[in-house]
């Protein structure tokens, strides 16, 4: 049987393929870096240089209204000013919540349009309960004087 390094060498001549362990050692995969997306961070920053903004530290929350009532919320978001251009940047992980999810703590924030919303939501909510109380209602029979179900039962 022929041995191992000759065939090497009858396949690729002198020049045998070089072994970075001992036999037996198992293959090295090549590693390979993930491809971040940093550059739609890069551009954001360049632009927000250009816009002149300063950084605004200290920024827990922000909630952006939306006509239809619900709430844009961001928790510890990342918010750039230009205050002279009246331009704010604001980024960061932002969740589409309803308004009555939030409504003790932003009762401070609530403006003229906010609290009309917030109005309608509380009248709907009323009026749900009203056509429960009614429906239930509904269900139960009034009982009727002087009839006794026991003997009927019987």
């Amino acid at each position: 049987m022929p041995d191992v390094q000759e065939l090497l060498k009858k396949k690729f001549g002198n020049a045998a393929p070089a072994r970075t362990g001992g036999k037996g050692t198992p293959r090295h995969k090549q590693k390979r870096n993930v491809a971040r997306n940093t550059n739609d961070d890069k551009k954001l920053q360049t632009t927000l240089k250009k816009l002149n903004t300063q950084p605004i530290q200290a920024i827990e929350e922000v909630n952006m209204f939306k006509s239809d009532g619900n709430v844009i919320h961001f928790s510890a978001p990342k918010v750039h000013a230009a205050v002279p251009s009246n331009t704010f940047a604001i980024y960061g992980n932002g969740e589409d919540k309803e308004l009555t999810e939030l409504v003790p703590g932003i009762l401070n924030q609530l403006g003229p349009d906010s609290l009309a919303s917030l109005r309608k939501l509380a009248e709907s909510y009323q009026n749900m309960s009203k056509e429960t109380k009614d429906a239930d209602d509904d269900d139960i029979p009034d009982l009727v004087a002087g009839e006794n179900f026991e003997s009927k039962v019987e």
